[in-house]
This record gives C-alpha cells, structure tokens and sequence, in this order.
C-alpha cells in the first residue's frame, strides 16, 4: 500500500470558522507535494447552537484523527473550546503537534506545552516531521546538502 492510499488523517482545532493560521496549515502540507493526508476537521460544518451539541459534534470530527495539531491562535480566540478538543484527543489517545505562535516571539501559553505531545515552529519540514513521528512514529531521516566552493 503506499503513501497515497494511506493518508495520515489530520485535525486542527477550530472554532466553527476557518482563521489565517488555519488556512496556512493546509498551505504547509499541501507544498511538500509528497505528504499525503486526510484533514478530519470541519470547521464549515453547521456549529451546533447548545455547548453539549458543539462538543459532540467536535468529538465526531476528532475520533478518525491519528493526530491533532493546535493552533494558538485559535486557543486564544476560545481557550474553553481548544481546551475540550485538547482534553478529548488525549483521553482518545490521539497524540497533540503544537504549533508556535505565527509570526511572534511570544511564548506558547503553559495550558497548550502541558498537553501537547510535541511542539513545533512554523516550518513546512518541521510540521510534516513531526506529524509523521507522532501519528505512525515514522523518524525521518533527511540530511540537509549545504553547497560550497573552495577557493
């Protein structure tokens, strides 16, 4: 079976609307051209009006993940909401990538380092690997080739 018949299945915690640093995920992935994945979250989908209602519905979206990725700035727009996704892919076993905070220094905020299994910058590399070693414990092994001439 290869890669392509068998997508790493993605969820990245929303707030019932898609954000900049959510599209930017997808951008990520989709530029390696060799990274194939099946994206389990559905930000679009009709946000359900009870509290209760929301958090089944984000439990059915999260249950077929193999990995869940957090987006700070989305835990800063609704922290309870990020919270529960966080909380419910742990008690489901499913392992946390933590992002940095985009385009800032500013640190990640204790509640997100706590529960996630890895964290990792803004790099289209760095996110690929460590969704591979946190979903199937792939380690990649790739060697950067740095070019010079001697004079």
């Amino acid at each position: 079976m290869s890669a392509s018949d068998n997508p790493i299945r993605v969820f990245v915690t929303h707030c019932w609307l898609e954000n900049d640093d959510y599209t930017r995920v997808f951008e990520y992935l989709e530029a390696s051209g060799t990274f194939y994945y099946k994206n389990t979250s559905q930000p679009h989908a009709k946000k359900p009006l009870d509290k209760e209602s929301q958090r089944e519905e984000l439990r059915r979206q999260i249950a077929p993940c193999e990995v869940v990725i957090v987006l700070p700035a989305v835990y800063r727009l609704e922290p309870e909401l990020v919270m529960f996704q966080m909380a419910f892919a742990k008690a489901a076993d499913r392992p946390l990538v933590a992002l940095e905070n985009f385009g800032s220094t500013e640190p990640l905020t204790k509640a997100i380092k706590d529960l996630a299994d890895e964290v990792t910058a803004w790099n289209e590399r760095n996110l690929i690997d460590a969704l591979r070693r946190q979903a199937r414990h792939q380690e990649t092994t790739r060697w950067d080739t740095i070019e010079f001439k001697l004079d």
